[in-house]
């Protein structure tokens, strides 16, 4: 069940378009991360979507009723600021009561209220702390918290975990997913991680230039990328030109590559093929089957992973992460000679010069 439709959404501010007719549906219970670069658009459509900022032209609607002419407090929101804005000479259960004392619930139902959002975000013995007695990590929770507190019918974040370290992320995250799938809320979640983005959403709305570009599953918009922005935004890729054969393979560097071929088949030519770089495979020449030269130009270890970046014969440069133990059953070094292949049935065709 479509839960909100933003329908042809635009916004500008002066010359620049924020947001360029946005159309997007969003079902009931859903988690979508809004992912892109600073300034693409995702943080004015979030806020169109609260009520902050009034869309130019278009319409926003919650369970097929129009909302885009309310004030904020009428749309049932949770909101959760990249900064987490919480009132710094209030306590940690004044905090998350607070939106309940403003619609002048009982101290009973608030304390109440207070109690189970605490215990729901970890947060049980804090309540009598300010804010500036709290990790980055509690605050968040806070934030929260105070975001759920009146049951609003959808939860809006934006970039709720950029000020904290990429462990404690990691971990919040999770924890947030956790919450909103035990609460069944809606939830529109911005982020220029995309890591993030894949790892917590249900689907993944890609934006450029105030445009969506692709909204799909994690999974599919990191390995079946529609555009050529989206396969080199989401996660490390090679972006080699190639020329699609008659025979729905792909030639890339002087190697003949089986490609999965989109449907309608595109008519043979030039196109643009996506590798990511742990479906390239590395051997010593004269080891395994044959494959493209190339010269070892660099090697990074990072951790489980080594990436090494290739010169081929052909002239193109290209990155393959390697796995470590395999890395040192290898025994290459920078400056020494190699083939490079790709797995099956892996490479992502694209057209040729698509933006």
């Amino acid at each position: 069940m479509t839960h909100i439709t933003l329908s042809n959404i635009r916004k500008r501010f002066g010359p620049v378009t924020a947001v360029d007719g946005v159309s997007l549906e969003i079902g009931s219970g859903e988690f979508v991360c809004l992912l892109g670069a600073s300034g693409c658009g995702k943080t004015t459509l979030l806020r169109i979507l609260a009520g902050f900022t009034r869309p130019d032209s278009g319409e926003v609607l919650v369970n097929g009723k129009r909302v885009d002419l309310l004030p904020p407090h009428k749309r049932e929101i949770g909101f959760v600021f990249q900064s987490y804005a919480l009132f710094p000479t209030k306590t940690v259960a004044d905090n998350i009561g607070f939106g309940l004392a403003v619609r002048r619930r009982s101290r009973a139902e608030t304390a109440r209220r207070v109690a189970e959002l605490c215990e729901l975000t970890r947060l049980g013995g804090l309540e009598g702390r300010y804010p500036h007695e709290l990790s980055g990590g509690q605050q968040q929770r806070v934030a929260l918290a105070r975001a759920l507190a009146t049951q609003p019918s959808m939860l809006l974040l934006d970039e709720p975990l950029s000020a904290l370290d990429a462990k404690i992320r990691a971990h919040l995250r999770s924890e947030i997913r956790a919450v909103v799938d035990r609460l069944k809320i809606t939830t529109v979640y911005v982020t220029h991680d995309q890591e993030e983005a894949l790892s917590i959403a249900d689907r993944v709305a890609v934006m450029e230039a105030g445009r969506l570009l692709q909204v799909d599953v994690p999974m599919n918009v990191y390995l079946r990328p529609q555009r050529r922005f989206v396969a080199d935004f989401v996660g490390a890729s090679n972006l080699l030109p190639g020329r699609l054969l008659a025979d729905s393979r792909v030639e890339v560097d002087g190697l003949h590559l089986r490609v999965p071929v989109p449907a309608p088949l595109p008519a043979p030519g030039d196109v643009t093929v996506c590798i990511r770089p742990e479906h390239v495979l590395l051997r010593r020449p004269g080891e395994g089957a044959p494959g493209g030269e190339c010269t070892v130009a660099g090697v990074t270890f990072a951790g489980p992973t080594v990436r090494a970046r290739l010169s081929t014969a052909g002239g193109q440069s290209l990155i393959a992460d390697v796995p470590t133990h395999e890395w040192l059953t290898l025994g290459l070094r920078q400056g020494d000679p190699a083939v490079w292949n790709v797995r099956k049935d892996s490479p992502i065709l694209l057209p040729a010069g698509d933006g």
